[in-house]
């Protein structure tokens, strides 16, 4: 009798693969236009840049990811036209070739894309339907320009730089977030924790197609391929 794949661990939703979200200091969240002080500065492990906490002029007070160089008692304004390095605009008013993170996907949902400690994109082009995004990983992507964004670098930039040095140090890592790590392949484990699992030799010439009246546990690999083998052109 086999085990249960990861996969169908995971989606029991048991308390082994939950994330602590009632550790975690809040969500990430602009907040109304207007202008905004910043209180303090904080680190939370469900996020690898470090927050600022901002307190809006209703005494409202939300999460955003804090820009290189802001300070606390600095006020920031949201939504205004001036370019300066914390202030929130949105994209129409911004000019091309500004660093930008925190960028909206859609207007008013708090920001969804680069968000990451030292990450930053890039506005390439400017038209009245849509604004062209270089992306931290060179894409391109275009936004809606009422679509907010922060002027700036994201704080926390060359956490990538210093190794983990041992497999220790990453343990703990993960485990702050309750992340599934390390991830092994399906060819290296035990014939009762996967089938392609079973002999010593590190290639087990099991097949990866699952057939298609497998179980649940058995559906992993190919499921259902259209092709297999070696593409062959075909004789004109």
């Amino acid at each position: 009798m086999g085990k249960r794949l990861t996969q169908q661990k995971r989606g029991k939703g048991s308390p082994t693969y939950k994330k602590p979200s009632f550790n975690f200091k809040g969500e990430v969240n602009i907040g109304d236009n207007g202008t905004a002080l910043v209180t303090q500065l904080i680190s939370c492990r469900a996020h690898s840049a470090p927050l600022a906490e901002l307190k809006h002029q209703d005494n409202t007070t939300t999460f955003i990811v804090a820009p290189e160089g802001i300070r606390i008692g600095q006020t920031l304004v949201i939504g205004g036209e001036e370019i300066r390095r914390g202030n929130i605009l949105e994209l129409r008013n911004i000019p091309e070739g500004t660093s930008i993170f925190n960028i909206e996907n859609t207007p008013g949902d708090g920001g969804k894309f680069v968000r990451a400690s030292g990450t930053s994109a890039r506005i390439v082009a400017k038209t009245k339907a849509k604004v062209t995004v270089q992306l931290p990983s060179k894409k391109h992507k275009d936004f809606n320009p009422a679509c907010r964004a922060c002027i700036g670098v994201a704080a926390g930039g060359g956490r990538l730089e210093k190794p983990f040095y041992k497999a220790g140090r990453k343990y703990y890592k993960m485990k702050a977030k309750n992340t599934y790590w390390p991830i092994v392949s399906g060819t290296s484990m035990n014939a009762v924790d996967h089938p392609f699992g079973g002999t010593k030799s590190s290639n087990k010439g099991r097949p990866t197609i699952a057939p298609r009246n497998a179980p649940p546990g058995r559906k992993v690999g190919m499921i259902r391929p259209r092709n297999t083998g070696r593409k062959r052109g075909k004789r004109k």
